[in-house]
């Protein structure tokens, strides 16, 4: 019975040790990571209410997009990263998860914006009409899908605009420095 407890205490101890040593490794592994310099170098390119997106992440947010649109400014990126940041925040008011981030904004978009545009067939129609010449000779029946599309989005896209418009009105945007590019 005593070599039970004995052995139960030294696996406790040895235990107890083990724990010890992951969290000195692991505090001694923050410490190298993270120099101290680090908050003081970033700093603050815009808030959001009251978040804050810094020079680090506009950077990188610049940078990722310079791949896709090599025309695009600063000031562009750190904007659409505004809308982001108002997109996400209304997305969580309405219990929208999701994923990831973008995932996030598309079903909120798909659920407040998209949800509530109807394209009439009247005005496809008269879409075809007015730029027959563009379709070379094609059915409305065989075009019409693709005219409601894009009507659609085209819709989309001014709703949206009005919503980020209105999203702005109310939040405290404060930009800190002008990015030029």
């Amino acid at each position: 019975m005593k070599k039970a407890e004995d052995i139960r205490s030294t696996a406790s101890d040895i235990t107890m040790k083990i724990v010890a040593c992951v969290l000195l490794l692991v505090t001694c592994n923050l410490l190298l990571v993270t120099d101290g310099s680090t908050g003081v170098s970033d700093r603050v390119a815009a808030f959001v209410d009251d978040e804050a997106i810094t020079n680090s992440e506009l950077q990188e947010q610049y940078t990722e997009t310079l791949k896709i649109t090599p025309d695009i400014t600063k000031d562009e990126v750190l904007n659409t990263m505004i809308n982001r940041v108002l997109i996400l925040r209304q997305a969580k008011k309405y219990r929208i998860e999701g994923p990831s981030p973008d995932e996030v904004i598309k079903e909120y978009i798909d659920l407040k914006v998209r949800a509530v545009i109807r394209v009439p067939e009247t005005e496809i129609e008269k879409y075809y009409k007015e730029n027959s010449s563009m379709f070379s000779g094609k059915e409305y029946d065989d075009i019409r899908d693709d005219i409601e599309k894009y009507l659609t989005e085209k819709e989309l896209n001014a709703r949206l605009k009005e919503t980020l418009r209105e999203l702005r009105k109310t939040a405290y945007i404060k930009i800190l420095s002008k990015q030029g590019q």
